[in-house]
């Protein structure tokens, strides 16, 4: 949905990383109000484990997230040049899951928690980032929003080829997010579970040749 630069910001004099709007979601008023609402989000989690937002700047024609720019690889990276020891995964899955309950504690599910969504700078510090899908929780503690027919596509590893109805990235789905339910923090937990297991494998505990293929072995199979 978004494109990211790197960018200066000349009054402070600072780098930025900048997340602008892919010009095919500029008119979209679903999209721009998802934007929108990443930014509301970013603008209430104030932790070290969390990339921070700037700012959110709309010229009319061009709408962008103006954030922390973090160095590093992200771990998807890390976690393709196979296992990582566990002396190295432990200090990277605490800050993850410190970054995680910061946003729980606010009242906030990430909703699509993965690798490639995680930074690890050089000096070890990780920052989660990304939360373009995240929702707030209701008095329930359920995630709220649009209906589940309105609900974007997935977006990867592949796009779903039906009426757009799931929200994340397959292998990191809990069950409850890949039948298109409403979740809670849980789905959370669980991508991260899913997260922490490749990390020390080097491989996700549900594999399959599709998306449907990975989503069934997350609805019905062990890892």
């Amino acid at each position: 949905m978004g494109e990211v630069y790197r960018a200066r910001d000349s009054r402070l004099d600072r780098e930025v990383a900048l997340k602008i709007l892919s010009g095919e979601f500029e008119g979209d008023a679903e999209r721009l109000q998802r934007f929108a609402r990443e930014a509301q989000t970013l603008a209430a989690l104030n932790h070290p484990h969390i990339a921070q937002i700037y700012g959110l700047e709309d010229t009319g024609e061009v709408c962008a997230l103006v954030m922390e720019l973090v160095e590093g690889e992200d771990l998807s990276a890390r976690v393709a040049r196979g296992q990582i020891p566990i002396e190295d995964a432990i200090p990277i899955a605490e800050q993850i899951a410190e970054a995680l309950e910061a946003a729980h504690d606010q009242g906030i599910v990430h909703r699509d928690l993965k690798p490639a969504n995680v930074k690890v700078r050089a000096d070890g510090t990780v920052k989660v980032l990304d939360f373009g899908l995240a929702k707030a929780l209701d008095g329930r503690g359920l995630s709220t929003g649009t209906p589940l027919a309105n609900s974007p596509t997935i977006s990867s590893p592949a796009p779903v080829t039906s009426d757009g109805m799931l929200l994340g990235t397959a292998p990191y789905m809990s069950p409850e997010q890949a039948r298109g339910k409403p979740v809670d923090k849980r789905a959370d937990i669980w991508a991260f579970g899913a997260l922490l297991f490749e990390m020390l494998t080097g491989r996700n505990p549900f594999g399959g040749d599709s998306v449907a293929d990975v989503l069934s072995a997350v609805i019905s199979k062990e890892p």
